[in-house]
């Protein structure tokens, strides 16, 4: 790193936005500058670095090892000091021009956008929002680089880094059509929205000495419903989801009829930002959409 460099914290908020948009291009739109500013603070960073932090492939800038090692530290700072600086001023929803990016499951974004939008609406007119899934191994990365401000999902072993709150207790019911032949015998436990592999559902089956046949592995609950409103088959799934999604097609919804822990659904948030007004009215906002 060169020495006597004088460092100025926009080369930062550059650096990150090349590293987001992927070109100098499409970050100087992104941060309203003109493509010669970007290029010189570039410039100044690679001095800064003693590295060329990006280089081009095709229309593309590629982050260099070094630009991907410092990255997150990057991102940590700029995000403790805008809520620094947020933190001592007063946060007004009705004014506040903020973009917020929710980790969501599929399955959640029924139960838990609706009612976070209508307040928005309502309250925050210049609040955006985009809802979008993340793996739950990469949850507090996310959050600690900033792509996500929020996340709800099951309780996880995560690092005191990342702070969270219950939200939500929900259990697993039975979903099967209204005119069904078989309910009142045996339950064939026959879809499921896990990719791969056993939950916890099979777990308990084994331990009865039980197994079920999946016969299909779906993407979203309510494809699921609908097509067990049109099929024998019977689908294990969460309560919140399936009174939403069943209301459609009049599907009934019956006791899963094995004991099972109840799902316990928590909200997340980096402790960079437990102290931005913004991230902390979200987070309200979050919660009382379990309320509605």
């Amino acid at each position: 790193m060169a020495h006597g460099l004088r460092i100025d914290l926009n080369l930062f908020i550059v650096f990150d936005a090349i590293y987001r948009e992927g070109g100098v291009t499409r970050a100087a739109e992104k941060l309203h500058l003109t493509q010669p500013a970007i290029s010189h603070a570039l410039g100044r960073l690679r001095e800064l670095f003693g590295d060329a932090l990006y280089v081009r492939q095709g229309h593309a800038m590629v982050p260099t090892p070094v630009a991907r090692s410092i990255v997150d530290p990057v991102r940590r700072a700029l995000r403790a000091l805008e809520a620094t600086v947020t933190e001592t001023s007063r946060f007004d929803p009705a004014e506040a021009h903020k973009h917020m990016v929710l980790g969501l499951h599929e399955s959640l974004e029924a139960t838990v956008l609706p009612g976070v939008m209508q307040r928005l609406i309502e309250r925050a007119p210049f609040i955006d929002v985009t809802a979008m899934p993340v793996e739950r191994r990469q949850l507090e990365a996310r959050l600690a680089d900033g792509t996500l401000d929020l996340a709800l999902d099951v309780l996880l072993p995560l690092s005191g880094d990342v702070l969270h709150r219950p939200v939500v207790q929900d259990r697993l019911v039975v979903v099967v059509r209204r005119d069904h032949p078989d309910i009142g015998s045996s339950l064939d436990l026959a879809v499921t929205s896990r990719r791969r592999g056993s939950g916890a559902v099979d777990a308990e089956l084994a331990r009865l000495g039980l197994t079920r046949r999946i016969r299909l592995r779906g993407q979203y609950y309510f494809a699921a419903c609908r097509v067990v409103s049109e099929t024998n088959l019977v689908l294990t799934m969460p309560e919140y989801d399936a009174l939403l999604c069943s209301r459609q097609f009049g599907n009934r919804i019956l006791p899963l009829p094995i004991e099972m822990a109840p799902i316990d659904v928590h909200l997340y948030w980096h402790v960079s930002t437990d102290k931005d007004p913004a991230n902390q009215w979200m987070r309200d906002e979050l919660v009382r959409a379990f309320e509605m």
